[in-house]
């Protein structure tokens, strides 16, 4: 029973050591860049793009896995700060590599009032830098980006802690709107 234990905890150790260092980013977009295009189903099956969002802000988040403690931390937080990042004209949008089911049970759960849109491939979170592989896995990284109304990046958050990011978000999008 003592070495299941140990094997155990040296696989989480090293699961965790592996994802810190495979999370770094392999390309950063910079300020001022034209986001990278994305067109993709949402929980509900239904396409949504980039184009969709010009002429106001966007929060594009990436997050590792629906329904895990960090991720539901962070769609909660953005869920519960949605009438002040309305206020500022912003809208969210998350993306996984999970498959709309999984989104749609996700968004179910936590009364979700934002689009997840199901990225399976991992192009997309690859054209932003927030797609790492662990083995045979493909797994977003926790990556935000502030994109302006004309569709550029405003701001790129890569150390994303879950608890503390939808107000992050608000505090920079306050001070980017006041310039």
């Amino acid at each position: 029973m003592l070495i299941k234990i140990v094997f155990y905890s040296v696989i989480l150790v090293l699961a965790f050591w592996g994802y810190r260092y495979f999370s770094a980013p392999n390309h950063q977009l910079s300020v001022g860049q034209a986001a990278p295009y994305f067109a993709l189903a949402d929980a509900k099956g239904t396409l949504v793009n980039l184009n969709a969002f010009k002429g106001q802000w966007l929060v594009l988040y990436f997050y590792p896995k629906d329904d895990t403690p960090g991720c539901t931390k962070e769609a909660c937080h953005f869920r519960d700060d949605m009438h002040h990042l309305e206020k500022l004209g912003a809208k969210v949008v998350g993306i996984s590599v999970d498959d709309s089911a999984s989104h749609a049970a996700f968004a179910k759960k936590y009364n979700l009032p934002f689009p997840l849109l199901a990225d399976t491939s991992g192009k997309v979170a690859e054209s932003y830098g927030a797609l790492t592989h662990i083995g045979p896995l493909n797994i977003a990284k926790r990556y935000t980006f502030l994109i302006d109304p004309a569709a550029n990046i405003a701001k790129a958050y890569f150390n994303v802690e879950a608890s503390t990011h939808s107000q992050e978000i608000i505090d920079d999008l306050t001070r980017l709107q006041r310039g």
